[in-house]
């Protein structure tokens, strides 16, 4: 995969306890990557890294909140002196947003910044990946995608604060990394609802569904309706790690914003992907696995979608898996959780998926996979 590029190469990935920095951390790990871990905390009691004991897969592991603690971020990020640097680490919650809306900005806008410095600190040439969110575009609900080129923005905390963090990345592009007036080079990642194994985050729908129903209780779903360009977590990941790739040969990516989402046939409603889910969780009649339960806690978007065309012509990216694939791939991890006590058999269900999931695109011929 991706020519043996990682193998061997320094890789440190900010956010690394958290849902996609799990999953990233393994399969760099697989890819024969020295992996380095800065991670304030996980994101929920519950969760893949302690589960499968990932801090044993890891060269190092530094417990550190990277918005307040500036010049120990440059210092750890210094020792290591990595090749790769992947940005992760945020507050990922809409709802946590309108509990703590400083710490939100704070984690998002300020840890990002701070990372960034410490990238034009370095003495020698790091290729780092920023990781936002789709969140991060002035959601006007429109029917088509929101290209890179779109407005910033958002109606609440959490979007501002990742578009907010857009705005960080691009003015240190222009001030330090543009015309090589430092040695490092940097571009931005969008994704979001990205769904899969290992994810008990407050208040997302596939967490809150697996729970309920290892319960035997009805999930309560607040928006059917809503539409959301749901992927699996290793869909955006294979970008991230393109992207990385690419910009590891070419400097004229250098800067560059890219969307990672899943093909128009994936953009399903809330009551959708609880049908499919519940489908393959083994419910009988799916009306019987949810009821809706509607409330104003806080504001969510009714539509939103990526245009991708821009991963797709300049880094030859494209989304994986089908929309049943993705179900079947979440559902069958947390049946395996739930089932089994033992950390080794799960873990190797999580390394088996990332297998199968290269072998999905090595059918597809796409140039990562080989």
């Amino acid at each position: 995969m991706f020519n043996d590029l990682f193998k061997g190469k320094k890789v440190i990935i900010t956010g690394n306890s958290g849902f996609k920095g799990s999953w990233l951390s393994l399969w760099l790990n697989k890819l024969g990557a020295s992996v380095h871990g800065i991670s304030y905390k996980p994101p929920s009691e519950l969760n893949m890294f302690e589960s499968l004991n990932l801090e044993n897969k890891l060269k190092s592991f530094s417990k550190i909140d990277i918005a307040n603690n500036p010049y120990e971020v440059d210092e750890i990020i210094t020792k290591i002196e990595p090749d790769f640097l992947f940005h992760l680490a945020a507050q990922p919650l809409v709802s946590v947003s309108y509990q703590d809306p400083l710490f939100t900005i704070r984690t998002n806008v300020l840890g990002t910044a701070n990372i960034l410095n410490s990238i034009k600190n370095q003495p020698h040439r790091v290729v780092s990946v920023i990781i936002t969110s789709d969140k991060c575009y002035d959601n006007l609900e429109l029917k088509r995608g929101y290209e890179e080129s779109d407005i910033l923005g958002g109606k609440d905390i959490y979007s501002g604060s990742k578009g907010a963090a857009e705005l960080v990345i691009k003015s240190f592009y222009h001030s330090f990394f543009k015309d090589h007036k430092f040695n490092s080079v940097i571009a931005s990642a969008r994704a979001g609802n990205v769904i899969g194994g290992g994810d008990w985050g407050k208040d997302r729908i596939v967490p809150d569904a697996v729970t309920s129903w290892n319960k035997s209780q009805k999930l309560h779903i607040r928006n059917p309706l809503s539409t959301r360009p749901w992927q699996h977590v290793l869909e955006p990941l294979s970008g991230y790690l393109t992207l990385a790739y690419k910009l590891y040969y070419d400097d004229n990516l250098n800067g560059e914003s890219f969307n990672f989402g899943p093909d128009d046939s994936s953009n399903k409603t809330v009551e959708e992907l609880i049908k499919g889910l519940s489908e393959r969780w083994g419910f009988d009649n799916q009306n019987d696995s949810f009821t809706v339960k509607h409330t104003d806690d806080f504001h969510e978007a009714g539509l939103l979608q990526l245009d991708c065309k821009k991963a797709s012509e300049i880094l030859e990216w494209a989304p994986n898996l089908l929309f049943d694939e993705m179900i079947n791939f979440s559902c069958d991890w947390y049946k395996e959780f739930y089932s089994n006590d033992e950390i080794e058999t799960i873990l190797l269900r999580t390394e088996n998926q990332i297998e199968d999931y290269v072998k999905i695109a090595k059918n597809k011929n796409y140039h990562w996979a080989n």
